[in-house]
């Protein structure tokens, strides 16, 4: 599927349409016939020439940020040409447009702001939230991500500077899954900023102002929802880093009512049982006997708790016995049921077991197979951790999954290192193959673009009216099946991020076929799944418009 825009441009204009341009690869026929010539070099490149002049462009650059903002420009000025780039190496240009590059992107995007992409709503214009959503000119949109900037990955509040996170996800849904960009909208609630150095930087783009709570940022939020329900009712929404207790309370609330889901939530949770099903293969033991220790107690956590024990269901335990077997540490130490600062979306996990301070004597009072890393706070699997990790499990499942690189609970080489080699590691954020007594590791990253793009595509190609957390199980066993005996052996437990697009709409068929058979679509069952998913998916080639 091509996404071809409807009434193309003439002259000068059309050079300077990002959805039109073709930039150098117009022909001399379509120059002639456009009012263009003259206004391009006189050779006519293919798409081709084209990605590899862009790649040669990037490789003269030492700065990944700079990168990012060679790529964001390209975008603003060639649609096409942009996503051919990123589908040509996703594992290359993928860190680039998002994690972890995209973390200082969001840090600095009031100084280095572009051609401005999306809608931003600030929480003065309540009210008028429709006729703002209104000037959007693609009047079809499907996805939507959405933030507050409140959360951004684990850098905190960056106000309105979030917006680097829908556009970067949003890329992906296209690069990485093949949704057709026009149906993709980015958007940035802007209710103020608790970051005191954005408030005092001239620069700051957004409201200066702290953030507004209670019950006025629950009724703009409504009336956003209600907005984008009233102009866009095919539309899936996806909420993105929020704070905890505002991810939590907005995902309750309208998951059942809407199209939704809360990718730091529920696509966290996805990849994070992708890995555990993937390390289970590796280590030939059940998900009913696993025990998972969390670093961090927030959303993120409870979220890949709460997935784990629905899975664990399906094999025929009880959620009780799931949710028995999942366990979360903070900076106030194990979270037991006696302890009087347990929130009410952490009370399943919160158990009865005595007090410990220390997450190393949590690790030996509860012997988890797996410690999963949420907290953001970076180095705290520290050796003693990983070596107890070790002492009591012949394959320690370790998975330090804050983002960015700069957040991440422990290296690679440490996990290896201080395991002897028996880690089944995945990160958040990539790290490089490591070398140990002959040996070379590949690190799996536990990144949720194997999970959000391919739940976009299958969302799109069923008509989806809910999103439900039995997709998210159907995409995490979909992404662990595909990866092969060569690659665990290497220590893989995610497909390898070169095959991305074939690994999205593998993944994407298995939940669209999960959702034909609940009932959950609004389009007709096809014959052929497989082929369905792979005919709705974005290519990105030009298009002649004489």
């Amino acid at each position: 599927m091509t996404d071809t825009p409807r009434q193309p441009l003439t002259g000068y204009a059309l050079l300077h349409d990002p959805h039109f341009n073709k930039g150098s690869a117009f022909s001399e026929s379509e120059r002639l016939a456009l009012g263009i010539e003259g206004l391009l070099p006189p050779v006519p490149a293919t798409l081709q020439i084209q990605i590899a002049r862009v790649t040669m462009q990037l490789s003269f650059l030492d700065s990944d940020l700079q990168k990012y903002l060679i790529l964001s420009d390209l975008l603003a000025r060639n649609e096409t040409l942009y996503y051919a780039v990123l589908m040509s190496d996703p594992a290359t240009f993928m860190p680039l447009v998002y994690t972890p590059t995209v973390g200082e992107a969001c840090q600095k995007f009031d100084h280095f702001l572009r051609a401005p992409r999306g809608v931003y709503l600030p929480i003065t214009a309540r009210g008028r939230l429709v006729e703002l959503l209104g000037n959007w000119p693609e009047k079809d949109v499907r996805f939507i991500v959405v933030t507050d900037g409140e959360r951004i990955l684990g850098l905190g509040d960056l106000g309105v500077g979030g917006m680097g996170i829908p556009m970067g996800k949003l890329s992906l849904y296209t690069a990485c899954a093949g949704v057709p960009p026009k149906l993709t909208l980015p958007i940035t609630l802007d209710v103020g900023t608790n970051n005191e150095s954005l408030l005092n930087d001239p620069l700051y783009l957004g409201l200066r102002h702290q953030r507004v709570r209670g019950a006025e940022y629950v009724a703009f939020i409504e009336e956003f929802v209600q907005a984008v329900q009233q102009l866009f009712p095919k539309c899936c929404l996806q909420w993105e880093d929020f704070a905890n207790f505002n991810a939590v309370t907005i995902l309750e609330r309208y998951r059942d009512k809407i199209c939704t889901y809360n990718d730091d939530i529920q696509g966290t949770a996805a990849v994070a049982l992708a890995g555990i099903f993937g390390a289970l293969r590796i280590s030939n033991e059940q998900l009913t006997d696993q025990r998972f220790l969390f670093l961090g107690a927030g959303s993120a956590a409870t979220g890949i708790a709460e997935l784990i024990s629905e899975a664990i269901t399906l094999e025929g335990g009880t959620i009780d016995q799931g949710r028995a077997r999942n366990w979360l540490f903070d900076v106030n130490g194990l979270m037991v049921d006696s302890r009087s600062d347990v929130a009410d979306f952490q009370k399943p996990f919160a158990h009865s077991h005595a007090p410990v301070s220390s997450f190393v004597e949590a690790i030996e009072a509860i012997k988890p197979t797996g410690i999963i890393g949420v907290s953001t706070v970076p180095k705290l699997f520290n050796r003693p951790v990983i070596e107890a990790m070790a002492r009591i499990n012949k394959r320690p499942i370790i998975f330090p999954f804050s983002n960015p690189t700069s957040r991440s609970e422990c290296t690679a080489e440490e996990a290896y290192k201080w395991s002897g080699g028996r880690a089944i590691f995945a990160s958040g954020s990539p790290f490089p193959p490591v070398e140990l007594d002959g040996q070379r590791f590949i690190p799996g990253q536990g990144n949720n673009v194997y999970i959000f793009p391919a739940m976009g595509m299958a969302v799109l190609a069923t008509g989806a009216t809910r999103v439900t957390q039995a997709m998210f199980i159907s995409a995490a066993k979909a992404v662990a099946e595909q990866v092969t005996n060569a690659d665990r052996a290497s220590g893989l437990i995610y497909p390898p991020q070169s095959h991305i697009l074939d690994a999205s709409l593998h993944t994407a068929a298995r939940i669209a076929e999960h959702v034909f058979d609940q009932g959950l679509a609004s389009v007709p069952r096809p014959e052929n799944i497989d082929e369905h998913v792979r005919a709705a998916a974005y290519r990105p080639v030009y298009s002649s418009p004489v």
